[in-house]
């Protein structure tokens, strides 16, 4: 039930990935913890995202434009038919937002790794915010760069993730992802170590492999297989003989699979912004032996894990059974002191009352001059 004080926040979501269990990754169970926190604590939340998502809450689920392409532009060789699509999809939502919408939200909290958001910003009547999920890349770059910045504030999810942004955007709001704690349960531990998440070169799936047999550990793999010729070239070949690939879980099922492992390993080869499965494994009581790069020694410390320099597998191998001594209970303490969705909300709608209030009070200025 909506509260007196309620915003109306439309979140922004990927257009190619629903919003639904199992998730496609990282991005999409941050917007699912989020958007269900927001309706809990009875704020009006209107999803867009890509057909199929479901949050079993009272949330309204904008429509994605789609586009059949003519003959003409299938056979342009510059633009695919997924990118035209994606293009299509926000071009439409943003139209909607300065258009038909335009009295129906207060702030926009737009979580897309698209560049139209941005770029269209200066259309829109009511406040965004964007949250930088990702490294610079270069057309969202270019769009952050240019859009003005009375409608927009940015946040970043990491002082890491923050600093990389800097150069565009040099007052980024640091709120770090937050879960839901009570579903990722404190579990017994167990023999074999685990890695979840999307299965993708930039996650390096198979470095935790080659650490797990270094370390003489059972290991068990978890997650979307994202790139099917990496999975085949470099993670097929390495299991077996302890290493098990156990699916796409489901939330209940991975947070048993990692509350019953000894340790986690979070192996990213790529700058990674923040980290979600590091949250979740901390939750369930499970240290971390981690590679140390991007956002994540922002939330392992030396009572809940062990960093390994980046892309070293022996020392990562010898963070293994360092970290399995760990206290579980050290552990989850992290999690509900830094991970929690309660401290990433709080900070979320106070960042959205911040701006909309911003945004009346120049509505106010416009309209005496």
């Amino acid at each position: 039930m909506s509260r007196p004080d309620a915003l109306r926040v439309a979140v922004l979501a990927s257009s190619s990935f629903p919003i639904e269990q199992p998730f496609a990754g990282g991005l999409e169970a941050h917007v699912y913890n989020l958007s269900r926190a927001l309706r809990e604590r009875g704020h009006q939340v209107s999803l867009f995202a890509a057909p199929g998502s479901s949050l079993d809450k009272d949330i309204t689920t904008l429509p994605v434009h789609t586009l059949d392409l003519s003959p003409a532009s299938l056979v342009d060789p510059v633009m695919t038919p997924t990118a035209v699509k994606e293009h299509h999809a926000y071009l439409g939502v943003m139209l909607d937002f300065a258009g038909h919408l335009a009295d129906d939200f207060d702030v926009i909290h737009n979580h897309s790794l698209h560049y139209l958001p941005p770029a269209m910003s200066a259309t829109l009547p009511m406040p965004m915010i964007t949250t930088l999920h990702t490294p610079p890349v270069p057309w969202l770059e270019s769009a952050v760069a240019l859009a003005p910045r009375d409608v927009n504030t940015y946040a970043a999810v990491s002082h890491f993730n923050a600093a990389e942004w800097a150069t565009v955007v040099p007052d980024a709001t640091v709120i770090r992802n937050g879960i839901p704690l009570e579903d990722w349960p404190v579990g017994p531990g167990g023999p074999a170590a685990v890695w979840s998440g999307r299965i993708t070169p930039e996650k390096g799936t198979h470095l935790a492999i080659d650490a797990a047999r270094l370390a003489g550990v059972d290991l068990r793999v978890a997650g979307p297989v994202y790139d099917p010729q990496y999975f085949a070239d470099e993670v097929a070949p390495r299991l077996g003989d302890g290493v098990d690939y156990v699916g796409h879980l489901g939330r209940a099922d991975l947070a048993a699979l990692v509350g019953s492992s000894s340790v986690a390993l979070v192996t990213p080869v790529w700058a990674e912004p923040y980290g979600l499965v590091v949250a979740e494994a901390l939750a369930c009581g499970t240290p971390v032996a981690a590679f140390s790069r991007g956002g994540v020694p922002e939330i392992v410390d030396a009572d809940c894990g062990v960093l390994a320099p980046a892309d070293d597998v022996a020392s990562l191998a010898a963070a293994i059974p360092r970290a399995a001594r760990l206290s579980r209970t050290a552990a989850r303490r992290r999690a509900e002191r830094h991970c929690s969705s309660e401290q990433m909300v709080d900070a979320y709608v106070e960042l959205y009352r911040e701006v909309v209030a911003r945004g009346r009070i120049g509505e106010d200025a416009r309209s005496i001059a």
